[in-house]
């Protein structure tokens, strides 16, 4: 971040830090800002034409090795915790060298975009992601990005062959190398934690060909975690336990991941604990203390779609291909498709209440064309209606069925 929160100097949310006491200088907040070296006219300017783009964060970090993030990556990925995200595995060495991303790059530039809402933005029964009730941050940074790009050109005489932008999809530690910047620090949520912004925030990196001065960073004193102090609160509260160690997430029963990422069967087991979260989740950031200093977003560089926050269940399970393509033009959630969507409205329909009002539209989808949405239909009908009533009004679909996978949900008791 670019300046210390004047207004908050020397606050810690309750529940962190050892012994509470804020005059610890240990594990003070303070500890965690970053602090600019001085004498760097260029280095402040370039910070003060980035942040004039609509970017909330901007950091500067020297290319150097990270043996930590990058054992702790490895070790993530030798024990399955990324699912069936081979995608990361296939980037490991980018992420481990960046000079695989580009050539001898010797910095980096990290740049936060702040997506923290007003308090009463999620409005509606369901639980949509805070950051899918925009359209696609991909596409809205990436014009920002573009022009970052030409501010770099003009501050430090280089050429667009000499840095690499990425947001969010290349093989970048992108939080790690915020950490390093001195934007915020790791949680035992895995989450970028920032004073200013709490656990809100979207991460874009340029690699570039040239010496930028680093931002001095202040580590904690002992060790990572240090700032979440005995606080536990995201493991705590997390539904299916996916936080299996402090800063560590198993994937595999990861909300955010069954409902976004997954593309096939949300394993059974998951099923009644997502609760009425139809695309994503944000409760182990939601409950951090953090946030409690967290900025409201100023949407500079975000284009906020709140009408999908009033999306009822009905409207939902009864969408057409037309109707989603119209919808959910331009946002996040185009990414798992019709009936990526179906599925889990399925399966939120089978956890709530409001679920028993759309056995109809439930009934229908247990005739959909894909086995995917068929299979979660006919679970949620069974865990609504009860087994023998679901029995009866699944008859016909029964009778239809020849998909072994969705013929296994009839038969589970």
């Amino acid at each position: 971040m670019s300046a210390v929160n004047k207004s908050g100097a020397g606050r810690q949310p309750a529940g962190l830090g050892d012994s509470g006491d804020s005059r610890d200088s240990n594990v003070r907040a303070d500890s965690c800002v970053a602090k600019s070296r001085a004498g760097s006219p260029c280095h402040e300017d370039l910070r003060e034409r980035l942040l004039a783009l609509g970017f909330d964060v901007v950091r500067f970090a020297r290319i150097a090795p990270a043996a930590q993030p990058v054992e702790a990556l490895r070790a993530w990925l030798d024990a399955g915790r990324h699912a069936d995200m081979d995608w990361i595995e296939r980037g490991f060495e980018k992420r481990k060298n960046p000079g695989l991303v580009l050539s001898g790059a010797k910095s980096i530039v990290l740049l936060g975009v702040n997506y923290n809402p007003d308090a009463g933005a999620q409005g509606g029964a369901l639980r949509w992601a805070r950051y899918a009730r925009h359209a696609d941050y991909h596409d809205t940074i990436k014009p920002a990005l573009a022009r970052a790009g030409r501010a770099l050109e003009e501050q430090l005489g280089i050429t667009a062959d000499d840095y690499r932008c990425h947001v969010d999809t290349g093989p970048v530690l992108e939080r790690a190398w915020a950490e390093r910047a001195g934007a915020g620090f790791i949680g035992k949520n895995a989450m970028l934690i920032s004073r200013d912004y709490g656990n809100w925030l979207f991460l874009a990196a340029i690699f570039v060909r040239a010496e930028i001065p680093s931002d001095e960073f202040a580590a904690p004193a002992t060790g990572r975690f240090r700032l979440c102090g005995r606080c536990a609160r995201c493991m705590e509260a997390c539904p299916t336990s996916a936080l299996v160690g402090a800063g560590a997430v198993d994937s595999r029963l990861c909300i955010a991941y069954q409902t976004i990422e997954n593309k096939g069967i949300i394993p059974r087991e998951l099923r009644a604990k997502i609760g009425a979260r139809i695309y994503g989740c944000d409760v182990c950031a939601e409950v951090c203390p953090w946030n409690r200093f967290a900025r409201e977003s100023r949407g500079a560089l975000l284009d906020a779609r709140p009408e999908l926050a009033r999306l009822s269940l009905r409207d939902v399970l009864t969408l057409t291909p037309e109707k989603f393509a119209t919808v959910f033009h331009k946002t996040a959630v185009k990414r798992i498709k019709l009936h990526g969507l179906l599925r889990n409205a399925c399966v939120v329909a089978g956890n709530v209440v409001g679920g028993r009002e759309c056995l109809e539209e439930l009934i229908a989808l247990a005739g959909h064309a894909a086995p995917l949405v068929r299979m979660h239909a006919v679970w949620a009908v069974f865990r609504i209606a009860g087994r023998e009533r679901a029995a009866e009004l699944l008859r016909e679909a029964r009778a239809a069925e020849t998909d072994a996978d969705v013929l296994r949900e009839y038969e589970y008791v």
